[in-house]
């Protein structure tokens, strides 16, 4: 039997201070990183490395979700990340049907979707 190691992630296109009050709500993650920290902001490919290393599984067994097709999903995809589009927010409805946000591995509408998701 394989047994799924999870480790959640929050990084984004945020400044260091406001990663620094991220980690004040104490939030169900195990890191939390911005792209003030480390100097590179989506949709540059440096800070989807950044996730990976951040992360410590290769790419294919890492899952990027976000909402803006061009800043999150296909910069993801191109360093081999497996995606999903959250089509939730105005850049998850104004261009869910865009070629970069159909070519995600999948697609949800909530975050509560993301567990069944992942484990189905």
């Amino acid at each position: 039997m394989i047994q799924a190691v999870v480790f959640d992630v929050i990084a984004g296109n945020q400044t260091a201070r406001a990663g620094k009050l991220l980690e004040l709500l104490n939030l169900p993650a195990d890191a939390i990183a911005t792209s003030g920290e480390w100097g590179v902001a989506k949709p540059d490919r440096r800070f989807f490395t950044n996730v990976i290393t951040l992360a410590g599984a290769a790419p294919h067994r890492t899952v990027y979700v976000g909402d803006h097709p061009q800043n999150d999903i296909a910069p993801a995809a191109a360093v081999g990340l497996r995606t999903v589009h959250l089509r939730r927010g105005p850049y998850g409805h104004l261009w869910a049907d865009t070629f970069e946000a159909r070519a995600a591995d999948w697609r949800i509408t909530a975050l509560t979707d993301l567990p069944v998701l992942l484990t189905s």
